[in-house]
Formats: C-alpha cells, structure tokens, sequence
C-alpha cells in the first residue's frame, strides 16, 4: 500500500556534460523527493500526468525501476511532457530554462481528473506537494485540490508542503502566489521550507520572522532548511550540517532533505533526528551531477554533523 503520495510534475531533463554534450533524464522537484522517499524504505506513488509519447512511457517505467507507484497517473491522448534543461555554474549553482506550457501534469485536476485520483489522495497516510507543483494549476484545478486535501485531513491524512518559491515561474507580481500558498498554508501539517525562498516571497528580515508566520497558520511542525548551515526546527532549535566548499551540483538538495526528513518522521523518529538525517542525505547529494544519486552511492558516508545548539 502506498503510504506518501507525490504530487507534481515529472519532466525531462537536459543538463550539460563534458566538451558540449548533453545528457538527457527526468526530474522536478517532487518527483525527486519521490524516489529518495522510495530508497530509504517508504512506500511511496506520485501522482501527475504523462502523454502517449515514448518520453512518457520511458518516465513511467522509470519511476517503477526506482519501485514509485504510478498507478494513478492519468494519460493525455496526443500530449507529451515537459522539459527543462540545466545550466550548473563553477560554483554548484544551477539555472534552469522550461518548455512545460502544455504539460499533461497542469491538467490532473482538471480535465483528467479521475475518481482513482480522488482515492488515491483519500487514503495515503502522507500527502507532499511543493509550490510548483501548486504553479501548475489554475483557479479551478486549485479549488478542487484544496477541498480534497482538507477532506484527507478531517480522515487523518497528514499534508507535508515545501514552499519551493520560484519568481520566474509565479511573475513578477508575487500576489497570487502569496494567497495560493497562504490557501495551501492553512493545510499544511509539516512545512519544509527554504530560508532564502522565504525572503524572496514574504520579505522576511530572518528566520525568527519567517517561523512566526508560518506558525500563524496553525502548522504543528515547521523546518527552515537553511543550505550550508542545516536546519532550523524550532526558533531556538537549529541542527547545522557539515558544509561542503566545493559542491558539484546542488540540484535536488532540499528535494532529498524534504525525503529523508519525512522518512524519519513516519518511522517515529524526533524532529531533531530526521533533521540530521535531511542534512546527510542532501550533503551527500550536492557531491554528484545531477538530482539522483546513483544507486551506488545513496548510503556512502555520513557528511557529519555537530550539536543542536541555538541558530
């Protein structure tokens, strides 16, 4: 039985390799989060929507090798997914470039909207979601995912949300996204959000600020991943991490956070202790191009980290 279900959009990804090359995959931010929830043990579906193009099928079979159920993803005749490329700086960093206006995945609560869809979110014990996987979705699409997972709540379903602002996607007139994610705050049971998004989105002067007002919203458990320096789970609470000064690729940090923070939190282990365990995961991550680890290398050492001790 599916116990975390994943909402968003699953793509193909470009990236740059060596002398010019580029290198083809899949990833979104979810979707990562998915199968690191996947290999740590939880058993994990995802839920968007693919095309009938043979990108689409070798997505779906994808997810199925890394053991992700996607079972309830319906198919759009006609359509294929979207894509993004990748360009990393010396850095580390990354930028990103879309073409997603189309994608089958803006339409799941929509036009493909199915009762195997409703279920599927009736009866997980977790539901995560980011912001963009709340970008892809209109008005209507919205109301409809809202109701539903205020209905999984009142049954007992826990809702999971990463604040994953992202400006190029939402406008330069963040008043839409503030009140789609202040609707989605209201639902959100365990907030996993990024310091700095934080800032970009609500103008908050530090994270003291940004905990109080997502606290405002009635959320029983808030994390603040704050990069190089770990995480912050309570204002006098924070977990630091072992920073790395050279990262090859930081896609899929906060994504691989988010997955074994929520592992461990559904195995009963304290906040304190799935905050570690976050901050291992994503140090090992930022080692390796790309958002997914190779198999090989998902338990390859512990990056270390220190006391808790006030941030």
């Amino acid at each position: 039985m599916t116990e975390v279900l994943c909402i968003g959009e699953m793509m193909i990804e470009l990236a740059q390799a060596s002398e010019g090359a580029v290198r083809s995959g899949f990833g979104g931010d979810t979707f990562n989060t998915a199968v690191y929830l996947s290999r740590l043990g939880q058993p994990t579906g995802y839920l968007t929507a693919f095309g009938d193009d043979p990108w689409s099928t070798d997505a779906r079979a994808a997810l199925r090798s890394e053991g992700v159920d996607d079972g309830v993803c319906p198919t759009a005749s006609g359509r294929t997914m979207g894509l993004y490329a990748i360009r990393t700086a010396k850095d580390g960093e990354r930028s990103f470039t879309y073409w997603r206006d189309r994608s089958p995945a803006r339409d799941v609560f929509g036009a493909l909207f199915s009762p195997d869809v409703q279920t599927a979110i009736m009866e997980a014990r977790l539901i995560y979601l980011s912001g963009i996987s709340l970008w892809l979705y209109d008005v209507t699409s919205l109301d409809r995912l809202f109701g539903l997972l205020h209905e999984a709540r009142k049954a007992g379903t826990l809702v999971a949300f990463d604040g994953n602002y992202r400006s190029r996607l939402w406008g330069p007139n963040r008043e839409h996204a503030r009140a789609t994610y202040s609707r989605m705050l209201d639902l959100t049971d365990i907030c996993l959000a990024t310091a700095e998004d934080e800032v970009l989105l609500w103008d908050d002067v530090d994270t003291n600020s940004s905990h109080a007002r997502l606290a405002a919203h009635g959320i029983a458990e808030i994390v603040l991943k704050c990069g190089s320096q770990g995480a912050l789970i309570a204002p006098d609470m924070h977990v630091p991490t072992k920073p790395d000064p050279h990262p090859v690729d930081t896609t899929a940090a906060g994504d691989s956070f988010n997955a074994a923070y929520l592992a461990a939190r559904l195995a009963g282990r304290t906040t304190e202790v799935a905050a570690s365990k976050g901050n291992q995961l994503a140090g090992l991550v930022i080692r390796h191009a790309g958002a997914i680890l190779p198999i090989g290398k998902m338990h390859e050492g512990d990056t270390g980290t220190g006391p808790v001790d006030n941030c």
